[in-house]
């Protein structure tokens, strides 16, 4: 069980069964279907690192030069415009999210003149939520500055893992001290909530030294913590060849690091998020969690409940109620796109039904290791009972090791939480349809 590979789900159906039977027209004509009032979510990819991290599986690539993030933000700041037209002034932007690659190797001024054109372009709400995903490496006070003035209001930074020579290994090597005073940075310009992502099955990792990484994150006091799995994945990233196999944590140590991770940061107060995510009881997620309002998009676990997620920067993957929509992967195709004024959109798979239904099922048990019997019928009608029938067979075949019957709902067995990407694997039914390889369930 634990060398099952699936996906990870942040939507469904996953991108390696998207297909460029939607283009730029068929997205055009999703843009022109919002309403007014429609509260919806941006994402902007920024494609580019100063230095590639060799566990990164992330559409990115590393850069010694300016020119050429210069050249993309040109092209970025043409799709803001023609998106921004084709809304017509539809949709109002309640959270914007910078990721990458690395969006703080972006100059001040540019980071500025970004945010600046975000408002200008598009319907920005006063009190939306901004949120930028840090790499402590490229930050100094004026960049810090630049963040505050666009509106920050939540900082997300990578450490992975402090041990030197973890880091060796994963091409990575960023200190305790220069990790803290980026944390005490963000929180001097009056953000309030910061995230830390660690990770666990890295080369040379072992209990002692994950433990160790977790303590010292603990430290720092952060809202939340996203514990992921390390995902090998050298015949998709190339990349990732120069980390051996030989250096990898087998499945049993992989999960045994995950628990103890898991429990060091429970003992220090943060309730568990889904699968791998931890908050402070009054951070927003943690209540999200708790109310039931938990929901799970390309940048994991989020309290956003918009169902418009528009991606903006190559490879950057939009959400619409129709569908899902890719950009062009490679940055130059993309550049060369946008700056005729189209839509960047490669591909993308437009959602029936049954689709939603599924992605509904898996969104309960990626979110909550549950979902209610009684509401799958109540939105999907026979799709639903057809689904419920399956789920049915599947907590009778498994004695209810991995999903069983608690009233009205199917729940995932706290044994089993460990492996919830694999019981919602059984109601992915694309999943033997491809040849697409993921990465292992823990």
């Amino acid at each position: 069980m634990l060398r099952q590979n699936v996906p990870r789900y942040t939507s469904y159906p996953t991108a390696p069964h998207f297909h460029s039977g939607v283009d730029a027209g068929l997205l055009q004509g999703w843009i022109n279907a919002l309403k007014d009032d429609d509260e919806l979510s941006l994402y902007l990819h920024i494609p580019y690192c100063h230095r590639l991290c060799w566990f990164c599986a992330c559409h990115t690539k590393h850069t010694r030069h300016y020119a050429p993030v210069a050249t993309f933000l040109r092209a970025l700041h043409s799709e803001i415009e023609t998106v921004g037209r084709l809304m017509s002034g539809r949709g109002r932007v309640r959270a914007v999210h910078l990721g990458g690659g690395s969006p703080t190797m972006l100059k001040p001024d540019d980071m500025l003149v970004l945010g600046k054109a975000l408002r200008n372009q598009l319907d920005l709400r006063s009190d939306a939520r901004i949120s930028v995903e840090i790499e402590p490496r490229d930050i100094d006070e004026a960049r810090l500055d630049a963040l505050a003035a666009i509106g920050m209001t939540r900082a997300s930074l990578g450490v992975q893992d402090f041990h030197p020579k973890v880091q060796k290994a994963i091409n990575r090597e960023q200190s305790f001290r220069s990790t803290k005073s980026v944390v005490d940075g963000v929180r001097a310009r009056g953000v309030k909530s910061v995230n830390l992502d660690l990770l666990y099955g890295l080369p040379h990792q072992t209990l002692e030294s994950v433990a160790a990484t977790v303590a010292h994150a603990l430290t720092l006091q952060p809202d939340r913590i996203a514990l992921f799995g390390y995902a090998h994945v050298p015949w998709f990233k190339k990349h990732q060849t120069m980390i051996d196999d030989a250096w990898l944590p087998d499945p049993a140590e992989r999960l045994a690091q995950s628990q103890r991770a898991a429990q060091l940061i429970g003992d220090a107060g943060y309730e568990p998020v889904g699968l791998d995510h931890f908050a402070k009881p009054d951070d927003a997620l943690a209540i999200a969690a708790r109310n039931g309002g938990l929901h799970r998009n390309f940048q994991g676990y989020t309290e956003d409940n918009c169902e418009t997620l528009i991606g903006l920067g190559p490879s950057s993957i939009s959400r619409f109620r129709q569908g899902y929509a890719q950009n062009i992967v490679s940055t130059g195709e993309y550049e060369k796109a946008v700056m005729t004024g189209q839509l960047a959109t490669a591909r993308g798979i437009k959602l029936s039904l049954d689709d939603l239904a599924r992605g509904w099922v898996i969104e309960g048990l990626m979110c909550n290791f549950a979902f209610s019997a009684l509401e799958l019928v109540e939105r999907f009608g026979e799709v639903g009972q057809k689904l419920l029938c399956q789920a049915s067979r599947l907590a009778i075949a498994g004695s209810g090791s991995l999903l069983a019957m608690d009233g009205n709902d199917f729940v995932v067995p706290q044994e089993s939480r460990p492996l919830v990407r694999t019981v919602a694997a059984k109601f992915d039914k694309y999943l033997e349809m491809g040849t697409a390889r993921y990465s292992v369930a823990v």
